[in-house]
């Protein structure tokens, strides 16, 4: 099993940029699909974006496309979010969840998860 753990988060003004880090400890962490979810008080957590096992394939939702880019560095068992041109609304708690096999976008596909870190973004 794995276990997760994101860091990174912060107050930004519209417009900065933060990068999210989501190390994991544990065996297998190369062979995991990871994606990262977001959350709000009184909302469904959403699907962000997802990155392959090998780190080939990615996928956005449609608010992230242009602005956010998710990578990951299996010798250091870490995956990343940069967040660029940050707008209020992307505002959440923002967790990383790892799955086998493939990219999904639905949070109760995902076995693993992290505790979460708070992104604030001010207008």
């Amino acid at each position: 099993q794995v276990q997760l753990g994101e860091s990174g988060g912060g107050l930004v003004q519209a417009g900065g940029s933060l990068r999210l880090s989501c190390a994991a400890t544990g065996r297998g962490f190369s062979s995991y699909t990871m994606g990262w979810f977001r959350q709000t008080p009184g909302k469904e957590r959403e699907f962000v974006s997802g990155i392959s096992a090998s780190g080939a394939r990615t996928k956005y939702a449609e608010p992230a496309k242009g602005r956010f880019t998710i990578s990951r560095d299996n010798a250091k068992n870490t995956v990343y979010l940069q967040m660029n041109s940050l707008k209020p609304e992307d505002t959440a708690v923002y967790y990383c969840a790892a799955r086998y096999p493939d990219i999904i976008t639905t949070p109760s596909g995902y076995a693993y998860w992290g505790q979460g870190t708070q992104v604030t973004v001010s207008s």
